[in-house]
């Protein structure tokens, strides 16, 4: 049975407390049990319960509401709903007023209990979501597997079965902007529609694993208890926990941290994670789907990554060709974008590509892959003040292509001389701008692309004004 939720019962009525641990436990809840208010923050924080049960009454020098200010002092990570005898409901104001979130009056029934809780964790969990996304900066608008080839109706077809069967971890590869993270979200939102979930109330949390500095990336994926380190103020929870009950999606799942790498791997065996100096290990029920744009047997190979959790990973995996590779779904990925942006930017009048363009964009290797083109588009349609786009509105790599100094299509690409000669400052700008837009704009994989240090990148784009 999925584990629910932890929740703490504090209560000096033994009767009343195992009454509610069992029913509770009945209903697929963790249960910690308690009688007397000895040493109970330090029980909590070790615990991280979920919940709280607390009786205003406890019978000791001092009550529910004394430890409910110590709660909120202490900045614990817990929902507190109050127990109470009172009928006139004047404690139960007063423990609202100091940041309770419900409470209930004695005597009451299981089954109220156990519609309580459930109402309370929901709320907290749809707010903890929404902070979540709120700092989030990932573009979900886009999450539709758009595309003809034969390749993708193939794709199609095995993500809807990888999805439905429930599979627990998913690894998808491909280069950049081949639409790794689209997919993904493709199979969160099939997942659920077939359980019958509305997939907008079903979390979906993505994590970019190059983009969080070093330092916090373990805290930001477990959470942390209060003072695991300086700044840790109050407990927090990870991503994997936000997650519960969805999927979490780690991009660049190939450049994480060894030492990371080791921890995560637990993840998946266990199901379990355990915040940054916290003592118990938390359940967590969430399909955990890995993207990377590297080699990961090579990364094996060269001892960059580790072997059993690449084995682990890549159980049911899934590739992403490159756009060149299926030039038949650039048209109708096109048009797809213009209607996307005509919408977004209220630019209705704004249709499409006339024919010449249309042919250029297929002929074009798009290096950058659905995220070039997705780009373009955009670019198009907010700067263009014409019904069709044509060649002349397109970006110079796009519209002289076919004068580039490249035979494509060849294990080592190399210039052939024009007849007329060319500039190799063009030739340096061109090649500078298809590695940054690979590599995402991420000026150290973009220098690793073009074989020179970072620093010599870093001279060349602001020689050429490319920033």
């Amino acid at each position: 049975m999925k584990i629910k939720g932890r929740i703490f019962l504090l209560d000096d009525d033994e009767l009343i407390v195992t009454m509610l641990s069992r029913a509770l436990k009945n209903e697929g809840f963790e249960t910690q049990v308690e009688t007397n208010s000895d040493d109970i923050i330090e029980k909590m924080e070790a615990w991280h319960p979920d919940l709280m049960l607390l009786d205003i009454n406890l019978g000791e020098d001092r009550n529910g509401l004394d430890i409910l200010t110590e709660i909120m002092e202490n900045e614990l990570d817990t929902q507190v709903v109050m127990l109470t005898g009172d009928d006139t409901a004047d404690s139960a104001i007063r423990a609202m007023k100091i940041g309770a979130a419900d409470y209930l009056t004695k005597p009451f029934n299981v089954d109220e209990v156990i519609m309580v809780i459930k109402g309370v964790l929901e709320k907290s969990k749809l707010q903890d979501e929404i902070r979540y996304l709120r700092k989030s900066r990932m573009d979900y608008a886009h999450h539709e597997m758009v595309g003809e080839s034969q390749v993708v109706k193939d794709l199609i077809e095995n993500a809807k079965k990888v999805a439905t069967a429930g599979v627990p971890t998913i690894l998808i590869t491909g280069e950049s902007g081949t639409g790794k993270e689209v997919l993904s979200r493709y199979m969160h939102n099939w997942l659920h529609q077939e359980r019958g979930n509305n997939t907008e109330d079903v979390p979906y949390i993505a994590v970019n694993c190059t983009a969080l500095p070093d330092n916090l990336i373990e805290s930001e994926l477990f959470g942390h208890t209060k003072w695991a380190f300086t700044d840790a103020k109050m407990d927090k929870k990870g991503m994997f926990e936000l997650a519960d009950g969805g999927t979490i999606l780690l991009d660049e799942i190939g450049d994480m941290r060894a030492d990371l790498q080791s921890k995560f791997l637990r993840v998946l065996e266990n199901r379990k994670v355990r915040r940054l100096g916290g003592k118990v290990d938390l359940s967590v029920d969430v399909t955990v789907i890995a993207t990377t744009n590297r080699d990961l047997k090579q990364a094996v190979a060269d001892k960059d990554f580790r072997e059993d959790l690449f084995f682990r990973l890549s159980t049911f995996s899934m590739h992403l060709p490159p756009l060149r590779d299926r030039r038949e779904d650039i048209s109708l990925l096109a048009q797809y974008f213009f209607q996307h942006f005509s919408q977004q930017y209220t630019k209705k009048d704004v249709k499409g590509l006339t024919a010449e363009a249309e042919k250029r964009f297929i002929e074009y290797n798009w290096p950058g892959n659905v995220r070039e083109l997705k780009n373009v588009i955009e670019r198009c349609v907010v700067l263009a003040n014409t019904e069709l786009i044509g060649i002349e509105h397109l970006p110079l790599e796009i519209s002289e292509e076919r004068d580039l100094p490249f035979v494509e299509r060849r294990k080592n690409p190399r210039l052939i001389l024009p007849e007329k000669g060319i500039s190799l400052d063009e030739v340096e700008k061109d090649l500078i701008r298809q590695a940054l837009n690979r590599a995402d704009n991420n000026q150290t994989k973009a220098a690793k692309l073009l074989n020179m240090s970072y620093d010599t990148l870093r001279y060349q784009i602001k020689k050429y004004n490319l920033k």
